[in-house]
């Protein structure tokens, strides 16, 4: 089992970092005043309304070139990529009724999104799921947010409106040539749209069997030298999810979030972005931790944290000639979250910047810097202790990609690779190199082979975990924990891809991508040896096992997805996955469950089928049917979710929305970790109705 799960599940789990206790009638009456002062405020400014293009309209070989800029960190289109690309689109957002980011991500072949509760998810491209998936770097907007405590990433305040985003660009395979170490796996890149495409006014009101809202407000406009602006707030709130015993499992959410964002041209070649938010939430875990040593008692404890955060970011775009271009990058970002068993706060600052250039009929060249600093701030509890409490680190960075164009329009030889520098492991190189063949206008063949790190967090090297206080020998207390490694090296990936995008006809394209993965130094836990220690009193025995990189491995699969125009109202996307991994302990290594569980915690087979209908009278009918394949550790059963659901366009400015969910099965569970004083929930059939008022 993955010592990332580890922690995830119980007794060890740390997702037991729930979020905290403020009461949600707060929370709705400062929604219902913000979007009331909001509203007040802006009414009378003049706006218009953004209309989004029904991408239905489009030819599939246009939706086959949409412009894509994770791959490379420069504009291209997804046929001249040479990497597996998807890209959820506005439309594809708009027609799915999905209600948070997570459910969007299942779409995508090669992503496994599992739901543990109501508020938290195991995410993950290309195997190696947990809680904190470690080896996939999320993005919005070009602002990261992986957490350097947990090396993961905290869905359940990730919530940006559904409505704002342009698109989401998810890469599987290694990109830490480009974005740097992390990004193992995959790239997950959130691009929200610009307020120039979100003028007037836009109010969302929901509500279902199991959510309240989301309720949300956005306004844009124009305002002198600031240019196109936009601002927003959203609230809801999502019921608890039964656990597999049937009891409550006390795990409600509840959040409330605003923000704005600007876009202001300087000059003919100079453009400025603004952009903030601020989020404040709370949601409930049930979990099994030490309560006291003396006597010592363990106990499943119903939990509430408090999450609050907010960041600043700014990004200034220069086009010297249409050959040459860069941009400066700069953001804040503090959170803070925190519960009875724990308090972690972070602050995080981080600059970049990145030149463009053409260099000669044959190269096209891009090159940057960057520099990350990281301050956070943890209190000791008897659950979890980091030695030293802060700490503050530094990340520096240097990139360059040169992609030659050997035959112009035909044969492109891309070679990168990043150099950083951080606290932990000193310098790491992590180079890329990409050949794409593009014989005509509808076939596309590429390859690569990319070597990508996960580099220690906190989490790996001065953390303690004390998940059990249990009576020993002679009535002594005995307090079983799990310690950090200082001695924690970096995981490493050398990977192999292929793949080949073909429009066979004017209504229907196929995308394929195949790998092979090998893994070295992963994350294992060994025991240690059992000890008398006096901190945290009073004196009792220790049962210690700690971080290593015990386990190596290797995965190979198979990514498929389509597109077909049956008809010309009626759009068809079949995907199919398949992984299969082996993973194995070093000689010398006694990790008593990792290998298992990592292998246990992807499914192997992973299928789906997305439909869009465009009928009379302004109605669009949508569905999904998505098949994941059993877990064997810890046990899931196979199941198979349906979505579906109408949208109704009552006027220009006006639509409806009715969606169901999981409607196959009353309930079904997803996620498990591998001890049940941590619970998973149930996800349960739903319903819920949407009003959307553009003015």
């Amino acid at each position: 089992m993955h010592a990332r799960q580890l922690i995830d599940s119980a007794p060890l789990r740390l997702s037991g970092l729930s979020c905290g206790a403020i009461f949600y009638s707060r929370f709705s009456r400062g929604f219902r005043t913000l979007s009331g002062i909001t509203l007040l405020s802006l009414i009378g400014i003049p706006g218009r309304a953004a209309q989004t293009p029904d991408l239905t309209q489009k030819s599939l070989e246009d939706l086959m070139s949409i412009d894509v800029t994770s791959v490379s960190k420069k504009e291209q289109k997804t046929s001249q990529a040479a990497a597996a690309v998807f890209v959820i689109s506005q439309e594809d957002i708009r027609r799915s009724g999905a209600l948070n980011i997570p459910d969007l991500l299942r779409m995508v072949p090669g992503v496994d999104v599992a739901q543990i509760d109501a508020s938290s998810w195991a995410i993950s491209v290309r195997g190696l799921n947990g809680q904190y998936s470690d080896k996939l770097l999320v993005l919005i907007d070009g602002r990261t947010v992986y957490t350097p405590i947990f090396a993961g990433v905290f869905w359940n305040s990730q919530n940006v409106p559904l409505d704002t985003i342009e698109r989401i660009e998810v890469i599987r395979g290694p990109g830490a040539a480009i974005w740097g170490s992390n990004a193992v796996n995959g790239v997950i890149n959130i691009i929200t749209r610009s307020a120039t495409d979100t003028q007037g006014g836009h109010v969302d009101a929901g509500a279902g069997t199991i959510i309240t809202g989301p309720e949300s407000i956005r306004y844009g406009g124009r305002a002198g030298g600031i240019g196109a602006y936009r601002v927003y707030a959203e609230g809801f709130h999502y019921d608890s999810l039964p656990t597999f015993t049937g009891l409550d499992g006390q795990d409600d959410w509840r959040l409330v979030h605003g923000g704005f964002r600007t876009d202001s041209t300087l000059s003919a070649k100079d453009s400025l972005t603004t952009e903030g938010e601020v989020h404040q939430g709370n949601a409930g875990e049930i979990a099994m931790i030490p309560l006291s040593l003396l006597p010592p008692v363990t106990a499943a404890t119903a939990l509430r944290d408090r999450y609050f955060g907010w960041h600043l970011l700014t990004r200034w775009n220069r086009t010297f000639s249409s050959r040459s271009d860069m941009s400066l990058q700069v953001y804040f970002d503090r959170f803070k979250r925190g519960d009875t068993s724990y308090d972690i706060g972070l602050n995080t600052f981080d600059i970049d910047f990145q030149h463009h250039i053409a260099w000669g009929a044959r190269q096209d060249i891009v090159w940057g810097l960057g520099y990350r600093l990281s301050a956070d701030g943890t209190t000791p509890t008897l659950r979890i202790v980091f030695t030293p409490n802060d700490r503050t680190t530094h990340l520096f960075s240097l990139f360059a990609q040169d992609e030659i164009a050997i035959l112009p329009n035909r044969l492109q030889l891309s070679l990168g690779a990043r150099v950083e520098h951080n606290v932990y492991t000193g310098f790491d190189f992590q180079p890329s190199g990409n050949l794409a063949w593009t014989p005509d206008r509808r076939n596309m063949i590429w390859g690569a082979i990319s070597a990508a790190d996960r580099t220690p967090s906190r989490g790996d090297t001065d953390f303690r975990i004390n998940y059990a206080a249990v009576p020993g020998p002679g009535n002594m207390p005995m307090l079983i924990s799990l310690l950090g490694n200082l001695a924690f090296k970096n995981e490493h990936l050398t990977a192999y891809q292929a793949g080949y995008r073909n429009t066979w006809t004017s209504r229907f394209t196929v995308d394929s991508a195949v790998f092979y993965n090998r893994y070295r130094d992963v994350e294992s836990v060994e025991p240690g040896a059992t000890s008398i220690e006096t901190n945290p009193p009073p004196v009792h025995l220790l049962v210690p096992s700690y971080f290593s990189n015990g386990l190596y491995g290797e995965t190979t699969g198979i990514e498929l997805f389509a597109n077909w125009k049956a008809a010309s109202l009626w759009t068809l996307s079949p995907g199919y996955a398949f992984i299969a991994m082996h993973m194995h302990t070093f000689a010398g290594s006694q990790d008593f469950a990792d290998a298992a569980g990592t292998q246990g915690s992807t499914p192997d087979h992973q299928a789906q089928l997305r439909s869009s209908v465009s009928l009379p009278h302004n109605l669009q009918w949508n569905a999904s049917v998505y098949f994941v394949n059993r877990l064997p550790i810890p046990a899931v059963p196979s199941y198979t979710r349906l979505d579906t659901g109408l949208i109704w366009h009552a006027g220009e400015r006006v639509s409806v929305n009715v969606m169901g969910q999981n409607l196959l099965k009353s309930l079904h569970s997803e996620f498990s970790g591998a001890d049940a004083s941590v619970q998973s929930g149930m996800m349960r059939r739903s319903a819920y109705a949407k009003l959307v008022w553009s003015f």
